[in-house]
């Protein structure tokens, strides 16, 4: 079967963090035997090769290299407003996307579009769906409700694509509930996550020691981790906020920060006020080729997410699993899809720094409890919510959505 994705985020080099876990799932189809092409915005940052297993095609919107300049995560400002260049190029960027994937799906047919975020790419699959009759599916991963709703001619591109769409996904009832004012029919949704590869990222000590002496971690420190986009909806304010609770105030627990945003400054300087800041490390974007190292190097990943914008899952909260970490998170963006409280991890309320400086606590007393948890954690990976079984999901749909025979599974 013939898959076609769209996307505005996409692995650009190696180590790239954009559009990651959309190489993931194009990359697990293609080895259960399905043929998928992306497409994708140029930039110039590309340092790879486009054909292979997955091929990658790129669309040009602008007049020279340094203008394109939108998605790959830099087109909002703390994933909540549309950065000015957004919106002068992004007429550009649908016109292209439009006229590259119509004349490519035209000539390939591919038997199903698959877009990822409702803009651009979903507006732009809707189009080339209606005019060939090609089934569509749209993925709700993140930020693509928000730019929805920031003026009526976005509002209505976005009913276009939820109208035009067979099948909706989104890894959170957060985001599902957000795009239902939007136009889109509850009715058409499965709850799919953004899941990880358990062959690629598992329990493995190696270069561990070395890390956490680089990073001057004393040998007695219980050892937090946050990854990923220092935005607003990530909620690492609150938890910093955690690192000052009476609970934790005093506690041997230090913390690697992952990642870098927007928000980096204001919370290092959080940190500062609080007087918790020699006890974080920060250490900006770390390559996915080398990320598995902090996993195996944490006792814990927390993921204290706020519900303001509506986020989904992130695949941080599964690769920790995978790795046999269990996880903390709060009761938005997704995370009670994959943690189970008490078995795998924690749930607390969001916004609440108590409630996460007592559960945290509750590891550091009793590590052979944590340790439990992160066994049980990757199980749950190994036996739901890895990319195998994820992506078999979607070739389910795919082939009743388009009445092909799935390939079958090597």
């Amino acid at each position: 079967m013939h898959i076609g994705v769209l996307t505005h985020n996409y692995p650009r080099f190696t180590g790239d963090f954009s559009g990651t876990f959309v190489e993931s799932l194009c990359e697990e189809l293609a080895r259960q035997s399905q043929q998928v092409t992306v497409w994708a915005p140029y930039d110039p940052a590309y340092n790879r090769r486009l054909t292979g297993a997955v091929d990658l095609r790129l669309y040009r919107y602008a007049w020279s290299d340094r203008r394109h300049t939108l998605g790959y995560m830099r087109s909002m400002q703390s994933d909540l407003a549309l950065k000015l260049d957004a919106y002068l190029l992004s007429p550009a960027l649908f016109a292209a996307g439009i006229r590259t994937v119509l004349r490519d799906a035209q000539r390939t047919r591919p038997a199903v579009l698959h877009a990822h975020w409702v803009l651009p790419n979903g507006f732009i699959g809707a189009v080339v769906s209606r005019r060939l009759g090609i089934p569509l599916v749209v993925s709700v991963p993140g930020s693509g409700a928000q730019v929805a709703r920031k003026n009526p001619l976005f509002r209505s591109m976005a009913r276009f694509a939820f109208t035009q769409a067979s099948l909706l996904t989104a890894n959170s009832a957060d985001l599902r509930d957000a795009v239902v004012p939007l136009g889109a029919d509850l009715a058409k949704f499965d709850m799919i996550i953004y899941g990880t590869d358990p062959a690629a990222l598992r329990p493995d000590t190696t270069g561990v020691a070395e890390l956490r002496q680089q990073l001057k971690i004393p040998s007695g420190d219980m050892i937090g981790l946050c990854v990923g986009r220092m935005v607003h909806k990530k909620g690492y304010d609150v938890f910093i906020e955690a690192l000052a609770h009476p609970a934790l105030v005093d506690q041997p627990l230090s913390v690697v920060m992952v990642g870098n945003g927007d928000e980096k400054a204001a919370w290092q300087q959080l940190a500062e006020r609080l007087g918790v800041a020699e006890r974080l490390r920060w250490v900006g974007n770390i390559p996915k080729t080398t990320i598995g190292h902090y996993y195996n190097l944490a006792d814990f990943l927390a993921r204290p997410s706020v519900s303001n914008p509506a986020d989904g899952l992130n695949v941080c909260v599964l690769d920790a699993m995978s790795c046999g970490k269990p996880v903390i998170g709060t009761t938005v963006a997704g995370n009670p899809l994959a943690i189970v409280h008490g078995k795998t991890g924690f749930i607390v309320e969001e916004r609440d720094p108590g409630a996460l400086a007592v559960q945290i606590r509750r590891w550091i007393e009793a590590p052979a409890l944590r340790l439990e948890m992160g066994v049980a954690a990757r199980k749950r990976i190994e036996d739901e919510l890895g990319w195998p079984h994820l992506a078999q999901r979607y070739i389910t749909h795919f082939a009743a959505l388009s009445k092909t025979p799935p390939s079958r599974q090597e």
